[in-house]
């Protein structure tokens, strides 16, 4: 089947409107140079604080060396509470899918695996 006419045209740009393609793109993102003087001071307020926490965790990591931890015992003690806490999001995940398949709620299932709703 042959069209002829128009149609064949609809989705161009109409008639009437002109676009320059080769004008500058105007990006949505304001460059650091148009920044206002108050972003400046709030960014400078955010390092300090960053710079704070830094020196209260080496503080924290320095107690604990000093208690007997090793770098070694801390690492792995952080490694088993990722792990734990993955497992513990897909147990999580299996009682919701399980709440959903019954057509109750996660708390009501809680009971049945002697769980307690503050874990």
């Amino acid at each position: 089947m042959q069209t002829t006419g128009l149609t064949d045209f609809k989705y161009m740009t109409p008639t009437g409107i002109q676009r320059n393609c080769n004008a500058s793109f105007k990006s949505p993102v304001p460059s650091l140079g148009a920044s206002h003087p108050s972003d400046k001071d709030a960014l400078e307020q955010e390092i300090e604080k960053l710079k704070e926490n830094q020196l209260v965790l080496d503080e924290e990591i320095a107690q604990l060396l000093a208690e007997g931890y090793s770098l070694e015992e801390l690492e792995n003690h952080i490694a088993l509470l990722h792990e734990y806490n993955e497992i513990k999001d897909v147990g999580q995940m299996l009682l919701g899918r399980l709440a959903v398949i019954r057509g109750v709620t996660t708390k009501e299932i809680y009971p049945e695996f002697d769980l307690d709703l503050n874990d």
